[in-house]
């Protein structure tokens, strides 16, 4: 069950598409008028109209991995550092879940980006009744909340045979190897050490990666999509050969870039 789909079978993962993910958020309960998914044509500080291409106010960013085989060690390394040291706190309303359903990652994510972020979600959707019953839960007990639902799971495989590549089956899904994560804006809490208040109106990048330790901070943003790109640069895209990496950004539907 934890590594496979809620039938017992290996889960197509999704396609790192916008409009597949704008077809998996609008049958959740996304309302598609108000904000959608949408390309990132590039990470390059010195190509700063590919980002400004993206319509404003972004309001989450899904990166997707095109392996993890050279991230993993640092990954595992960050994780274990933040146990057994932590780091700066996390805003207490920001919903991490834990993934336990193999090829989900793209489900995850989207996840992630719509409970933590200011969009328009229709009443009584699956989305609004999930969101509800996950507050004040752990990772872990929303996980398990996930794979007792059966909507998701159908929006889930509708929408992963809904892209243009070719979808994997049998031994295939054994070989998927790329992996979805999620980076959101959340309110900077006080360190321990400031024991003040943060400043108003600070914001800082928070990771939310179904497969990791739990929430990740990653530093003050004043830029959200530019302070992303330039992280992924730095954090990640350094440390591979391999630079396939896509982004996608969920952001208001008509808005001015």
């Amino acid at each position: 069950m934890a590594a496979n789909n809620l039938d017992g079978t290996l889960a197509v993962p999704l396609e790192s598409n916008p409009e597949v993910m704008n077809d998996w958020a609008e049958k959740a309960g996304l309302v598609i008028s108000q904000d959608r998914f949408y390309d990132v044509l590039g990470f390059d500080d010195e190509v700063h109209l590919l980002l400004d291409l993206v319509p404003k106010p972004v309001k989450a960013v899904i990166l997707l991995y095109p392996g993890l085989d050279d991230v993993v060690p640092k990954m595992e390394e960050e994780d274990a550092r933040i146990a057994k040291e932590g780091q700066h706190p996390i805003d207490e309303t920001v919903v991490w879940i834990k993934q336990t359903i193999r090829h989900w990652c793209g489900t995850m994510a989207i996840l992630h980006a719509l409970i933590n972020s200011n969009v328009t979600i229709a009443p009584e959707s699956p989305l609004a009744k999930f969101t509800e019953i996950c507050k004040g839960k752990t990772g872990l007990e929303r996980a398990k909340l996930l794979e007792e639902n059966p909507t998701f799971a159908t929006i889930h495989n509708t929408s992963a045979n809904a892209g243009q590549s070719t979808v994997p089956t049998g031994a295939d899904l054994l070989d998927v190897i790329g992996h979805f994560t999620c980076f959101v804006q959340a309110p900077s809490p006080p360190t321990r050490e400031e024991e003040i208040e943060a400043p108003e109106g600070a914001m800082r990048i928070v990771e939310l990666n179904g497969g990791r330790i739990g929430p990740l901070d990653r530093g003050v943003t004043t830029d959200f999509l530019k302070d992303v790109a330039r992280f992924v640069r730095e954090g990640y895209m350094k440390q591979t050969t391999n630079l396939g990496f896509t982004m996608i950004a969920l952001a208001a539907t008509g808005s001015d870039s």
